[in-house]
């Protein structure tokens, strides 16, 4: 176990900071000022991070992390910050890691004794879910399906089950081939489109999604979350099934309360039902 306090321990620290996702004014003074004080920033594009500095009178030294080159280039970034550099990474928009690049560099960090510290921004699937409508409470950011339609058949089979909201990335010449796969997958739920999150053409489409996959995809452009209501649909308690489970559980010294929990994800059923079962079980 590793416990590590950022900003106490004299240790190299890399920072992951979060860009805007749009409306550049959300830009944090704290974020200005790390970047202002890095010797080296890593990003996902050059030009889109060097736009953006330039927005804010910055000049740095950059280079380029992404998808294809991030492994060898977060060994190089590494060697770096052991050497003494401050060194940022931002990604195009938005979080670092989250649908984007990062982790690996994070992970490399790590491992090699550096800590790892966020500086916080915009994230547009937050920002889709709270003006979404749809329940907050629970649920579950899945990001972009597979571009293969067999694949993102399979993702879905497996999340159709799922209570708590789910939240999608996509892709405007994708959108259209979304909407009928998560129709046609997940059923006619509750839905919310959110795109061009910040920005002057911000929109939010609210409707079914027998409604929603309707829509002209042309009339669907720029960044693409995609909300879906939870799976409300309660099955049929069967008592054999759930008994077996429970018995399988309690033998594991789970408790009957988290018992109840644990079953009615896994099932899809009322968790006051699997805990009443689960009390004439001695």
């Amino acid at each position: 176990m590793k416990r590590n306090k950022n900003f106490v321990d004299e240790k190299p620290l890399l920072y992951l900071l979060a860009t805007p996702i749009g409306n550049l004014k959300e830009l944090s003074p704290r974020a200005i000022e790390v970047l202002n004080a890095a010797d080296l920033i890593a990003c996902e594009d050059t030009r889109n991070t060097f736009s953006l500095l330039s927005h804010f009178g910055i000049k740095k030294n950059l280079v380029s992390l992404r998808e294809h080159n991030e492994k060898a280039m977060s060994q190089k970034i590494v060697n770096d910050i052991k050497e003494g550099k401050k060194v940022v990474y931002v990604s195009d928009a938005g979080y670092p890691c989250i649908s984007d690049p990062g982790s690996i560099l994070a992970k490399e960090c790590l491992a090699n004794d550096i800590n790892v510290s966020t500086i916080s921004g915009s994230s547009a699937f937050i920002n889709a879910l709270v003006s979404s409508g749809l329940d907050s409470d629970h649920f579950y950011f899945y990001g972009f399906l597979s571009s293969k339609d067999s694949e993102a058949k399979k993702e879905l089979e497996k999340l159709k089950s799922f209570t708590s909201t789910i939240i999608f990335y996509e892709s405007p010449h994708r959108i259209e081939r979304t909407l009928s796969l998560l129709n046609q997958y997940l059923g006619n739920r509750e839905a919310v489109i959110a795109r061009e999150l910040t920005k002057k053409n911000e929109e939010y489409i609210r409707g079914t999604l027998d409604e929603l996959v309707n829509i002209d995809p042309s009339s669907i452009i720029g960044e693409i979350v995609i909300v879906v209501e939870g799976n409300n649909k309660q099955e049929d308690v069967n008592e054999e099934k759930i008994i077996e489970h429970i018995k399988l559980l309690l033998e594991k010294g789970i408790s009957k309360k988290d018992i109840s929990e644990i079953i009615s994800k896994i099932d899809n059923v009322n968790k006051n039902d699997v805990y009443n079962l689960a009390i004439k079980i001695k």
